[in-house]
């Protein structure tokens, strides 16, 4: 990546100069166009901030009310000083986009975080032809493969049932922005009543306003009878496990994990918990291979992740990639502030 070129990677983030404009910024400037919502990508203190259209509200969520928010919805494009600047769906979570910048005919397209697998909470992945990709690598080596969703989402029901059938709480760990919606978007809602942590349920409700399906939810903090979790599901992020006094009101519980590291063997037993489930809001192997191809690139800058692995891999095989360091870091970045007298929701 050329400093001073269309797009340069600058110790404030990858920036046009042209727009004089910073894209998913990590730390303050006077204009950000951001591609999603997920913490290491949306930071506060910025002047201005553009987002999509479909994101406005969790956005505010994370930057706070006093922020000065733009939006822009999905196909639709701004002049920024004379660059084109559109908004494209990634099919990550909810809002979540690719960036196309295009000037003088150069097409950039920044695609943030991004999965191909379907996904019922947020519109699905687009392929943007452009001159230049810049792409994540989170799960970027051929032994991640996600099965069917529907598969895992069955999975957690027989689990949530079996507890259920012993007199058990489930608490399931999910990043409270995304997967956390994913999961009551898709299990079986009828098999019992389902909690959630305030981090959890401050998103899920921008999720409903937003107009995505989801069952109903109680938060768990405002429950008094603790025999109300008997047999039930509780939804909260990943650090809430570390508090063992918020957990302890559950009573007899057994505990799951949902994440794409958990089709690593001995990632369930890392994180000391009964069951792991795979499930990720990010590309897989096949999924990272297709999204590239379907640019159509002449270069592709890779980052966060298994980024030299990726760079390596295509390389060898045609492509012309290049690694790109920057302060992403993909499936491990969710701080929701937590409700007062809850566990903190970062990870």
């Amino acid at each position: 990546m050329k400093k001073g070129g269309l797009i340069s990677l600058t110790p404030r983030g990858l920036y046009c100069k042209t727009g004089d404009f910073y894209i998913d910024p990590w730390k303050p400037v006077k204009r950000a166009v951001v591609t999603h919502a997920h913490a290491d990508h949306t930071y506060r203190g910025n002047e201005k901030y553009l987002v999509p259209k479909e994101g406005e509200r969790i956005s505010r969520i994370r930057i706070g009310d006093e922020a000065i928010i733009e939006t822009l919805p999905y196909g639709k494009s701004v002049d920024i000083d004379g660059v084109k600047v559109s908004f494209h769906p990634a099919g990550h979570i909810l809002g979540s986009s690719q960036v196309r910048i295009e000037h003088n005919g150069e097409v950039w397209v920044i695609s943030g975080d991004y999965k191909l697998t379907p996904d019922a909470t947020c519109a699905p992945f687009e392929p943007v032809k452009c001159h230049h990709f810049v792409t994540e690598a989170t799960f970027g080596l051929p032994i991640y493969r996600w099965q069917k969703t529907e598969k895992t989402f069955d999975e957690i029901g027989d689990w949530w049932r079996r507890n259920q059938e012993k007199g058990k709480a489930s608490v399931i760990f999910a990043y409270s922005l995304g997967k956390a919606q994913r999961i009551m978007n898709g299990i079986d809602r009828s098999i019992g009543p389902i909690f959630t942590h305030g981090a959890v349920e401050r998103l899920t409700q921008a999720y409903r306003e937003s107009g995505v399906d989801l069952p109903k939810t109680t938060y768990a903090g405002s429950v008094e009878n603790k025999k109300d979790f008997v047999g039930s599901l509780i939804v909260a992020p990943p650090s809430a496990q570390q508090s063992v006094g918020w957990l302890r009101k559950f009573g007899s519980q057994s505990t799951g994990f949902a994440s794409g590291w958990m089709a690593v063997r001995g990632a369930r037993r890392q994180r000391a918990v009964d069951r792991g489930f795979v499930l990720s809001d990010h590309a897989d192997w096949p999924e990272l291979l297709t999204a590239i191809s379907g640019a159509e690139a002449e270069t592709v800058y890779v980052t966060h992740g298994f980024s030299p692995e990726v760079v390596r891999w295509l390389n060898e095989n045609g492509q012309h990639a290049v690694e790109l360091k920057t302060k992403f870091v993909g499936d491990d970045a969710d701080d929701t502030p937590p409700e007062e007298g809850e566990p903190d929701g970062t990870e």
